[in-house]
Parts: structure tokens; C-alpha cells; sequence
């Protein structure tokens, strides 16, 4: 593939293979989880993305073993309810920006995508994952609901039924499994998922960009709703004891006691 990679350092590699962009994120040491630096740069990246006419598709990955562990539980410290508000800011720009985005995501998943991690790969309009790539909304085992989007793009693939399952019961879901149910689009060896992400990025090359775009706009209705609903309440959640208690748990490597406060 074409293109030429930052410092290795860089939380997030950004290459390009003619028309496609691929987006890695980077940040193994912590499981790829979607840190402050990362979001930025994320939100930089696509925003030269979506200016630049001559990339018709984007793809995102991660590492070989987790695409991406979700939230930083070390760093998610909310200052009251206006700080809780204001930590989605920058998070539910990238959120918009993919969902509304004129250009085709894929995500191509390897290993874990969990919580908020689950939810990025789920912004995307195509889902390549390898055989033993794992699914799951864990949310609520740190005492929140989920986010970045999920409440609205999870439904729209699975059903209202199977999304419930799956957003109440924090039970991972493997590729097959969700491939079974329309959570993933495809399967393909442990290892390849990136390879197959690409050549299927690049077949919008011959595709009419706006047409395109205009689909997207409609596929898109209903995600700001979703957004505003959940930044309100994740923010509060923020605040309770059982979030306390479930990251506290997390770190710690035990099993958490939720008291509903």
C-alpha cells in the first residue's frame, strides 16, 4: 500500500492507499482506548478527510489482538454535571463527523472492540472483521449507559429486540455471531480484516460520490437526537456511586456491587 506513516509514536497513523484513507489507531500500551489524544487527532485526521475531494472512502482499524477497548477509565473524571456535558464535545464531533460524512467508512475490527470501542466501530458504514474479533457493550459494568452513538446505530442493524439483548446484558458477541445477526458485514481469517477493509474501500472509487453522500444524509436522521439524549444522561451517570464503583472494580480486577445510587 501507497502512502507514508507519521513517527510510530503517533496515537493515530494515517496513510493512503490511492483513494482510500486508512486510520490506525495506535495507543497499544493502552489497548487502544479512545483516549484525549486520540480523540483529537481523530478529529484532525478527519477533518482533512472530508475536505480532501480526492479520498472517496476511509477506512479504520486498530491492533491485531483489540480495535479498541473503548473509554479511558484512568482519565474519565467529570467535574459535576456541566464538566460530565462537557466532556462529549469533542467526542460527539467525530461522531457526526463519520455518521454525516459524504465518504464510506469500514471499520475493519481484529480482537476486542468494547464499549465506547464497540460504538466507533458501529459509526461505520461497513463492518470487516477477523474470526476471532469480539463484540460488547459494557457500559453497563461501570455503571453507564452507552455511547457515542450506539443507541442509534446498533438498532439500525440488528433490531430494536437484538439490540436490547446485547445494550442490557454486556454479553460479547463473536464475528460469527454477529455476522449471523447483521452486526458484522463480513468474516474473513484473523489477520486479513485490514486487507479486505481496503479492497472493498477502494471499489467507491467507481462509484458516483454524491449519490453516495446523499444516502448517507438520510441514513444519518435521528443521530443528533440520540446524541443530545445521551450526553445529558451519561453526564449524570458520571456522578452516581455505582459509576464509582464500577470503575473503581475495573481497575481493581474485581467483581463490582452495584447499589442503584
Amino acid at each position: 500500500m501507497s502512502g507514508t506513516n507519521p513517527s510510530d509514536e503517533a496515537v493515530l497513523l494515517e496513510r493512503r492507499d490511492g483513494a482510500v484513507a486508512i486510520l490506525t489507531l495506535n495507543e497499544l500500551a493502552k489497548r487502544n482506548a479512545l483516549t484525549p489524544a486520540i480523540r483529537i487527532a481523530l478529529a484532525e485526521a478527519i477533518d482533512r478527510i472530508e475536505r480532501d475531494p480526492a479520498i472517496r472512502a476511509v477506512v479504520i482499524t486498530g491492533g491485531p489482538q483489540v480495535f479498541s477497548a473503548g473509554g479511558d477509565l484512568t482519565a474519565m473524571q467529570a467535574d459535576g454535571l456541566a464538566g460530565g456535558r462537557d466532556r462529549f464535545r469533542l467526542l460527539h464531533s467525530i461522531v457526526r463527523a463519520i455518521v454525516k460524512s459524504g465518504k464510506p467508512y469500514i471499520a475493519a475490527v481484529e480482537g476486542w472492540a468494547a464499549g465506547a470501542g464497540f460504538s466507533f466501530a458501529l459509526l461505520c458504514d461497513t463492518i470487516v472483521a477477523g474470526e476471532g474479533a469480539r463484540f460488547v457493550a459494557s457500559f453497563p459494568k461501570v455503571g453507564l449507559v452507552a455511547d457515542a452513538g450506539l443507541l442509534h446505530t446498533l438498532p439500525a442493524r440488528v433490531g430494536q429486540g437484538r439490540a436490547r439483548q446485547i445494550l442490557l446484558q454486556a454479553t460479547p458477541i463473536g464475528a460469527r455471531a454477529g455476522l449471523a445477526i447483521g452486526l458484522v458485514d463480513e468474516v474473513v481469517p484473523d489477520g486479513t480484516a485490514l486487507d479486505r477493509a481496503v479492497a472493498l474501500a477502494r471499489t467507491y472509487d467507481g462509484l458516483a460520490p454524491l449519490s453516495t453522500a446523499m444516502a448517507k444524509e438520510w441514513l444519518a436522521r435521528g443521530i443528533d437526537e440520540v446524541l443530545d439524549w445521551e450526553r445529558s444522561a451519561q453526564a449524570a451517570l458520571f456522578q452516581t456511586a455505582d459509576h464509582h464503583e464500577g470503575k473503581t472494580a475495573f481497575l481493581e480486577k474485581r467483581r463490582p456491587t452495584f447499589q442503584g445510587r
